[in-house]
Order: C-alpha cells, then sequence, then structure tokens
C-alpha cells in the first residue's frame, strides 16, 4: 500500500466515523517489516521475520473518547469496523477535557528532509544478515577457554505511518534502523557473569560492525570475581551506556500524566534548580539521521527544539493535549524527541584519573524510583576507583537518594556522548553518592 492509498484509507475511516456519530476522529495507518537472527555458539538459534499493517482510530463523540485498532485493512472491514466502534464509544462515560488539539499546534509540511530511512534496508539479503551476526560473534567465540557461551543478534526494521485527522492534519513519515549485539557469558568462582556489546544505525552504510564481539568479550572478562566495598559515600562515575537509568525518573516525572496523578516529584518546579547549573538539555528534533528525529508528534504537533533544563533550572515540562485541559498548561509535546545533554571536554578515561578514590558504575540491576518523592534505590556493578586507576569489579552493591537531591551532586559531565541513541548523553561524575553494600 502507497502513501495516497493510506491517506485514501484514512480519509474514509474518518468520514464514516463522523457519519456514523463521532464529532471528531484521528486514524493512524502503521506498517512495520522487521527481521531478526539469533546466532548461539555459530548455530543459528532463531530467525523471525515479521509483517504488520494496522489502522487504529481515535473517537471523540458526545465528550466520550476511545481508541480502536484492526488489521484488517479492506474497505468493508474498515467500514465496520468504525460503525462499531463508534457504537461501543457511546456507552461510556463522559470527559469534558477529550477533543483534537487545536489546529494551530499541527505540523503543516514543508520540513527538511531528516534522513531517517534507508531504502538499501529493504534490499539486504538473508545471507548479509546471518554473515554480519556471524562475524561479530566469531570475534569472541571460542576466544577464552573460560567462555560458557556466545550469542549474537541481528535485527532491522522498516516501518511507514500515514497519520490524519478531522481537524486538518496530515503527515506521513519513514523510518529505519540496523542493529548488531553480542553477548558472552562466561564462568567464574563466582557465578557466571556476561556482558553484551551492541551497535545501530538508521543508514546500513554508517552500522559498525568491526569490534562487536571483542568489547562484549573484554567487558565481561573485566568483570570476574567481583568483590563488594565498605558502605559509605563515594565519588561516582557513571558510564554514558547507562547514564540513562539515572536520567529516564526525570522524563517521568516531566510528563503531563505524572503531574496530574501527583506521581511526579518536580510538581511546581518550573523556572526553579533542579539540577546542577552544569546540567543543561535540549529536545532537538531536528538531527539529521537522529534516533528520535521527526517532523511531528504522535498527536501531529509540530516539532521544535526546545530547552527542558537550562544550567539546572527546569524550562519546560512534556505535555501533551489532553494533560494540558487538564492541568490548565499549554500543550508542548507529550514526548520527547532527541534528548541532547550538553558535553563536558574531558574523555571518560580522564574523568577516571582524576578520581582519588571512587566507582564507576558501569550497569545497574534492578532497583526503583518513587516518581512522587523521587527515593530511589538501584543495585549496581562496575569497578573500584582508587589514586586514578580501575581497581577490582564491584557487585551486590546499591546506589541510593533522592532525585530533588542527587542532580545537583552533579560535578562532571564527559565528552563521551551516546551519538546512536535519542538519549544524547555522556558519562556523569556525581559527589556524595551513597553506596551500600558491606
Amino acid at each position: 500500500m502507497n502513501t495516497k492509498e493510506k491517506y485514501d484509507l484514512a480519509d474514509l475511516a474518518i468520514e464514516r466515523a463522523l457519519k456514523s456519530g463521532a464529532q471528531q476522529a484521528s486514524v493512524n495507518i502503521y506498517e512495520n517489516r522487521s527481521n531478526n537472527i539469533e546466532i548461539r555458539d555459530q548455530k543459528i538459534d532463531n530467525l523471525k521475520e515479521s509483517n504488520r499493517n494496522s489502522l487504529s482510530i481515535d473517537l471523540y463523540v458526545d465528550k466520550k473518547y476511545s481508541s480502536h485498532s484492526t488489521n484488517r485493512l479492506k474497505k468493508e472491514d474498515i467500514l465496520k469496523f468504525v460503525d462499531d466502534a463508534v457504537a461501543a464509544t457511546k456507552y461510556l462515560a463522559e470527559d469534558e477535557f477529550r477533543s483534537l488539539p487545536d489546529p494551530e499546534l499541527y505540523y503543516r509540511g514543508g520540513g527538511p528532509d531528516l534522513k531517517t530511512f534507508d531504502p538499501a534496508v529493504d534490499g539486504i539479503d538473508a545471507k548479509t544478515k546471518i554473515d554480519l551476526a556471524n562475524k561479530a560473534l566469531n570475534e569472541a567465540y571460542k576466544k577464552d577457554d573460560r567462555i560458557i557461551s556466545v550469542s549474537s543478534y541481528y535485527s532491522d526494521n522498516i516501518s511507514n505511518q500515514v497519520m490524519a485527522t478531522s481537524n486538518g492534519f496530515r503527515g506521513d513519515s519513514q523510518n529505519t534502523g540496523v542493529y548488531l549485539t553480542v553477548s558472552v557469558s562466561v564462568k567464574s568462582n563466582t557465578g557466571r557473569p556476561s556482558d553484551y556489546w551492541d551497535e545501530n544505525a538508521i543508514f546500513l552504510d554508517k552500522l559498525k560492525t568491526d569490534g562487536i564481539g571483542q568489547k562484549a568479550l573484554d567487558r565481561v572478562l573485566k568483570k570476574i570475581d567481583p568483590r563488594k566495598i565498605e558502605s559509605g559515600k563515594y565519588q561516582v562515575i557513571v558510564e554514558n551506556r547507562v547514564a540513562g537509568r539515572l536520567a529516564y525518573p526525570l522524563y517521568d516525572a516531566l510528563s503531563g500524566s505524572s503531574i496530574y496523578q501527583k506521581q511526579s516529584f518536580l510538581i511546581g518546579k518550573a523556572g526553579k534548580p533542579i539540577a546542577s547549573p552544569l546540567f543543561s538539555v535540549y529536545d532537538d528534533p531536528f538531527i539529521v539521521s537522529g534516533q528520535g528525529s521527526r517532523l511531528f508528534d504522535g498527536e501531529g504537533f509540530a516539532a521544535i527544539r526546545r530547552p527542558i533544563i537550562e544550567k539546572g533550572i527546569l524550562r519546560e515540562y512534556f505535555i501533551d493535549n489532553y494533560y494540558g485541559k487538564k492541568l490548565g498548561m499549554k500543550p508542548t509535546s507529550g514526548s520527547s524527541s532527541n534528548s541532547v545533554i550538553t558535553p563536558g571536554t574531558r574523555t571518560l578515561e580522564e574523568m577516571i584519573r582524576s578520581v582519588k578514590k571512587g566507582v564507576l558504575i558501569t550497569g545497574f540491576i534492578g532497583g526503583n524510583n518513587n516518581g512522587s518523592t523521587g527515593d530511589f534505590s538501584y543495585g549496581i556493578e562496575g569497578f573500584l576507583i582508587e589514586d586514578g586507576n580501575l581497581g577490582h569489579p564491584v557487585n551486590e552493591m546499591n546506589i541510593t537518594g533522592n532525585m530533588t537531591k542527587f542532580w545537583f551532586s552533579l560535578a562532571e559531565l564527559g565528552s563521551d556522548v551516546q551519538e546512536n541513541s535519542s538519549l544524547k548523553i555522556p558519562s556523569l561524575m556525581f559527589e556524595n553518592v551513597d553506596l551500600s553494600g558491606i
């Protein structure tokens, strides 16, 4: 089904909804094709191909709202589907805040090419995919006597969508992604540690295919026979690959739904300091070939670059149309695009060399965060730092604190931004962090 045919189908569904009694309707037609290959110890363990097509419709009927989806996309099926959906919506309770966004907020077309689609991905043959996975796996396979197993994973996906609303929005987008991962587990005196390394890209010719297996093996061998350290306050560096675990609670607390449900520790903090002055975050949807780049969000809001946190001061929340009305706040967008955290100037290695005694965190294990209070506790693994050098591996330790205070202890950001992620975050250094173990 081409783009025009999708728009025609969306228009058909909207027209039928309005005739059946809806005052407003929004339709999204989504198509996705994905491939997944898993190779374990040089044998293909899993191979999947998935093709999905679906139509979803949001209905606004007499101040009542519902959302429905179907993968039956023939005209006669769509007409019955919409009729039934409208009829069912009439039984729901009224909600005065339910309506489509103000058309002034919509993307109106003419935006730049963000280069989020690679047509070459559709032409990758099965042998090439398997060869890529095998190449990555063989960098680690049987390279050390302590290895228990090595697995590699190749996946790709191609997706496109068309969205239309009864009050004037029309937009379409295309995205691709290619992914390679290697996971290695080894035997040791204290268990079976494992670790991984992964690479991804939007364009096939940009995918890094060298060193994936070797990096996974190097990481897991360094983790063998970890030990606890004494509980106390430490200088802590969080590796960029896992630093998002500490940033995500901030994003949850910034959402309109969390604010309305009193599940946010950032309620009433707009315009106030919530972190160290070193911390600045921008939502930038226009990065060329960015993992989160877009011209419009899930409601059709025109994408804009905007500050979220500037030098530690909270500037904006993520407010969608519905919760904007319930909270009496200006809607911005209910979701992030590319979150760009302003980096520092030193590499991770340079930061480590500056620490007399501390811990490098390379992974988080379990734990939880209380959205309403900001209290958190996570299991960690990593390495002791002594006199600027990495010491023995560490695990069975917890990092604890409160998000309303923790981010003020941010002392430095590295220069090593994670570029192949929508969360562009560097390694982070914190002072006086509570670690508990022995």
